[in-house]
């Protein structure tokens, strides 16, 4: 139904920024919650952030609330993630998600569709 694909991740440097982008292949896209998580190695995905179809919900981590924002345009078929005051402990490689229950779950277990993911590392 819906193929994501993911970029944007590179080395950056501590307090620097970045902007992912999530692009979106699917007839039903605009009517999908869409989300980012992210995973370290060895670790559980994490949930960072997601959205509504309509932009209209938005929602943060804890860890990432006033740095991150998550945003789309429906008639691009994008999600992105600006990253801003980036720190070590961000260092994972980044998901991009797809729901179509518009639900805005914390738990990745509960999202339908995945891009394969694309790696941020910061360094100190």
């Amino acid at each position: 139904q819906v193929q994501l694909v993911e970029s944007g991740g590179r080395l950056v440097q501590a307090g620097g920024s970045l902007r992912l982008s999530c692009a979106a292949s699917g007839r039903t896209f605009r009517t999908y919650a869409m989300g980012w998580f992210r995973q370290a190695p060895g670790e559980e995905r994490e949930f960072v952030a997601a959205i509504s179809w309509s932009g209209g919900n938005l929602y943060y981590s804890a860890s990432v609330k006033g740095r991150f924002t998550i945003s789309r345009d429906n008639d691009e078929n994008a999600v992105y993630l600006q990253m801003n005051s980036l720190n070590p402990a961000d260092t994972a490689v980044y998901y991009c998600a797809a729901d179509p229950s518009n639900l805005l779950y914390r738990d990745y277990a509960r999202w339908d569709y995945w891009g394969q993911g694309t790696q941020v590392t910061v360094s100190s």
